[in-house]
């Protein structure tokens, strides 16, 4: 099994060569009438998914019925949904940890998926019908890409299939009205049964997915879908919005974040780039999955760009919701 996790990449050479990716088209010429950088990879996003924050905002496709809580994350989420919808994206394309495949990287190629998607911790925040359309053309071609890149990759095409609640509860609270496609990748490089596995592959995972957006012209947003520090209570203490249980895990845990978000916020992703490795040893950060090294992959690690809009806990794991703004960037 650790060969599956230890892959040779293949030929990076694509990053001296010009006029698109091996196998795909050449990108689509800019539309003239975007003064927004044209076609490619637009923005980044750290858009963590609490199942919390969803049913705190009570949206007619849950179950469950809230007084509200963690005001904070969701007036970010408010921000961050605003700035998405000025930014017209083609396609959203998200990395989560909750769909963990144990064999290869899984990209979701169903047109339409739908179903009830219950969180299985708690089942009593979020039972969520959901119904979505998939951008069956570009998933198919990030999964080739990571292919050619040298990657165990699969296209999943199981009409039926429950989505999990970390992709689902994510892509709602970014796009409440569900009408931007979305690509979901799978979580190979999981944080619950490999706490040493490498995020390596989720570099190449990342140069992958862009170098297919690339190729097909798409205006894509890519967001990794991860809390930070994951310490988090064992029960709840009666009401879960009641917002005087609600506090970091401890001390240690919230200066480890405020740390990596004191990067982001300066732009200095080189160093953060080495910092997530000890950020997860010393947090049992979720950023182990992957998500967000795969999502700054994507975008090439970008320096002097980074906006924190918000951060609070939810049953004491560390949670931010960042933005990077590619436009006029690439």
């Amino acid at each position: 099994m650790s060969s599956v996790f230890k892959v040779p990449v293949g030929d990076r050479t694509w990053q001296r060569r010009s006029g698109g990716s091996p196998g795909l088209p050449a990108p689509a010429p800019a539309d003239t009438a975007r003064d927004d950088g044209g076609p490619g990879i637009i923005a980044g996003l750290l858009a963590p998914h609490p199942p919390h924050l969803l049913y705190a905002e009570n949206p007619p496709q849950n179950e469950p019925r809230s007084e509200g809580g963690w005001e904070v994350l969701r007036w970010a989420y408010e921000d961050l949904r605003r700035r998405i919808r000025e930014m017209n994206p083609d396609v959203i394309v998200l990395h989560a940890p909750h769909w963990i495949t144990m064999v290869g990287h899984h990209v979701n190629c169903v047109p339409n998926p739908r179903g009830f998607s219950v969180e299985p911790i708690f089942p009593h925040l979020l039972r969520y019908r959901y119904d979505f359309r998939t951008d069956v053309e570009l998933a198919e071609a990030i999964a080739d890409q990571a292919s050619d890149d040298g990657l165990v990759t699969r296209k999943m095409r199981n009409e039926g299939v429950r989505v999990d609640y970390a992709t689902i509860t994510a892509l709602h609270l970014l796009n409440p009205e569900w009408d931007i496609p979305v690509v979901s990748l799978s979580a190979n490089n999981n944080p619950y049964f490999y706490s040493t596995s490498s995020l390596d592959q989720m570099e190449v995972l990342g140069e992958s997915t862009r170098k297919a957006i690339e190729g097909l012209g798409r205006r894509a947003i890519v967001a990794g879908s991860n809390s930070l520090s994951h310490l988090h209570w064992e029960r709840e203490q009666g009401l879960p919005e009641d917002m005087t249980y609600e506090h970091a895990y401890n001390h240690h845990q919230y200066r480890w974040d405020m740390r990596l978000l004191e990067l982001i916020r300066a732009g200095r992703t080189r160093e953060l780039r080495e910092m997530i490795p000890e950020h997860i040893e010393q947090t049992e950060s979720e950023t182990k999955a992957g998500s967000l090294t795969w999502m700054l992959s994507a975008l090439g690690w970008p320096e002097n760009l980074g906006e924190v809009l918000g951060y609070g806990t939810v049953i004491g794991t560390g949670n931010a919701v960042c933005l990077w703004d590619m436009r006029g960037r690439r």
